[in-house]
């Protein structure tokens, strides 16, 4: 953990908007091509199913995502998935607050950034008009498209939640379903409060998906266990389209699992760290921390 103090700061407006674009930033220690169209089409079409080709260049290849279709008033759209071509990397806007939060790269973040100076980066666009759901599916098909495309990236930056991992680790991933969004979209950030005993976690990525942050604020339990259950109900909002509503309960922790006998109240709320975002703050009961007269 680190010891070094950052400050609250809820007027920070850098951050990615709710159902903004979904960035992705593959790093580089070399320069590296295009790849050709034939094998982005085909590696698209794999992970990704019926796709479109409308440009490719040195520049720049778009793909329309023909099974995914973002409804307008005014009309309809396939969505967009854009990939620059490779350009310099500076490590721009990444401070000592989003890298203290990289939890899954913590023993290479330092020469990662050091040793990679190029990068290239990808987005999809219309994404926001679709179901939740079928967002985070097309947007995990299409890392898994990009680490099959890219065999020298070094690491993947995904600026909207701030996590970054080793390529071998997205290239390698075994996972399915909706928890292959949470696990590349959606980071658990965790927080000694200055002063006190208390701690607080949270998490960040699921205002991209119009869907609500989870916040903790307690004391006195192992914050990892606290983690564990962020990104199991991180999971259950996303698949379930977020059913939770403001009083209503969620099964705590007991003994370091998820139990039906600890019932945890739900409110929505600001969140305490930034960015400034509604989040949907549990109340840990007797572990709980901070004022909970609401």
């Amino acid at each position: 953990m680190s010891d070094e103090i950052f400050q609250q700061n809820l007027k920070d407006e850098k951050d990615p908007r709710p159902g903004g674009p979904f960035l992705i930033q593959m790093l580089f220690k070399e320069p590296v091509e295009m790849p050709d169209k034939e094998k982005m089409a085909a590696v698209m079409g794999k992970h990704i199913g019926a796709i479109e080709r409308f440009c490719h260049d040195e520049k720049t290849a778009g793909f329309a995502a023909l099974k995914h279709i973002a409804q307008f008033k005014d009309g309809k759209a396939p969505v967009q998935l854009m990939v620059t071509g490779c350009h310099s990397f500076e490590g721009e806007g990444l401070d000592a607050f989003l890298m203290s939060q990289m939890w899954d790269c913590q023993e290479d973040r330092e020469r990662i950034f050091r040793e990679c100076r190029y990068q290239v980066v990808a987005t999809d666009l219309l994404a926001a008009a679709l179901p939740a759901l079928e967002r985070a599916d097309l947007d995990a098909g299409f890392i898994d498209a990009l680490a099959d495309l890219y065999p020298t990236c070094e690491a993947f930056y995904f600026q909207n939640c701030g996590k970054l991992f080793l390529a071998e680790d997205v290239r390698n991933h075994q996972i399915e379903g909706p928890d292959r969004f949470i696990r590349f979209g959606v980071n658990v950030r965790f927080f000694n409060i200055q002063g006190t005993e208390d701690m607080l976690v949270d998490t960040l990525g699921m205002g991209t998906l119009f869907l609500p942050d989870l916040q903790y604020h307690f004391h006195g339990m192992d914050p990892n266990w606290v983690v564990n259950h962020a990104y199991n109900v991180a999971s259950y909002v996303l698949e379930n389209d977020n059913p939770i509503e403001e009083d209503d309960t969620i099964d705590g922790v007991k003994d370091g699992t998820m139990s039906r006998e600890v019932q945890w109240k739900c409110q929505y709320e600001d969140a305490l760290i930034q960015p400034p975002r509604m989040v949907l703050d549990i109340n840990m009961g007797e572990y709980a921390a901070g004022n909970r007269d609401k």
